[in-house]
Formats: C-alpha cells, sequence, structure tokens
C-alpha cells in the first residue's frame, strides 16, 4: 500500500518512481516519454488516472501551466501552500503566505461567501533562467 491506503500497482509505482526523481512539476505527457526512456509500458490514460487518483489523495501537488495543462509534483508539505513555478526550467519554491490567506478570507467574507477554497499558480523565470 501507499500513503493514504492506495494499492500499490507495477504503474503506480514506476510513475512515483519518476515523480519522486524529478523536483519540478511534470505533466502527464512528460511522465509518459520518462516511461517510455525506460521501457516502462504505461499508458497514458493509465498516467492521467493514476495522477487523479495520486491528486485526491494528496500525494501529489497540481498546477496549471499558461496554456492550461495540469503539471505534478509529488506533494513534500502536509499544510495548505501555493508555488511559484519557473516557465524556462521548470524549478519551483513552495509558497506560503498569511496575507495571501488572510485577504482570500476577507474578501470572501466581504463578499459573503463560506467555505471558500482556492489556488494560487504564479509562474515567473528564475535567477539561472532570465
Amino acid at each position: 500500500m501507499t500513503g493514504g491506503g492506495l494499492r500499490t500497482t507495477r504503474q503506480r509505482s514506476a510513475i512515483r518512481s519518476i515523480l519522486e526523481e524529478q523536483s519540478r512539476f511534470l505533466s502527464a505527457q512528460e511522465l509518459h516519454a520518462f516511461l517510455g526512456s525506460r521501457n516502462a509500458r504505461v499508458g497514458l490514460a493509465t498516467i492521467y488516472r493514476t495522477l487523479q487518483v495520486l491528486e485526491a489523495s494528496g500525494e501529489v501537488d497540481v498546477v496549471r501551466n499558461s496554456q492550461g495543462e495540469s503539471l505534478y509534483r509529488l506533494c513534500g508539505i502536509e499544510k495548505h501552500h501555493h508555488h511559484i513555478v519557473c516557465r524556462g526550467c521548470g524549478a519551483t519554491a513552495e509558497l506560503h503566505s498569511n496575507a495571501l490567506e488572510t485577504w482570500v478570507r476577507e474578501s470572501a467574507r466581504d463578499h459573503g461567501f463560506s467555505t471558500v477554497t482556492h489556488t494560487a499558480e504564479i509562474f515567473g523565470l528564475c535567477r539561472d533562467c532570465a
């Protein structure tokens, strides 16, 4: 079993292995290419299903790039957080902002909303790519 009580399969193990090796966010297509380069036969549909399961269990973080494509990375923090991602090389930093959380909570309250959830996806160029 993996974290969250998920059954371990050969495909899930292969996908987790790639995600453990990479510190950057990866698309399903990139995962498919990595797996193919290792002669690990995992279909793209299986990759998408596995990523959805890992996301639902909180094992992976997901951001969407400027084209709307979902990118995945193993989650190292259980607490709610955000990311800034380099558009050039994919380098990632985890962000914690009490100011952002306060602004979201106050904005929701001011507009009569409750039980609000949110994501903040921030993209830029890291020092090396700038």
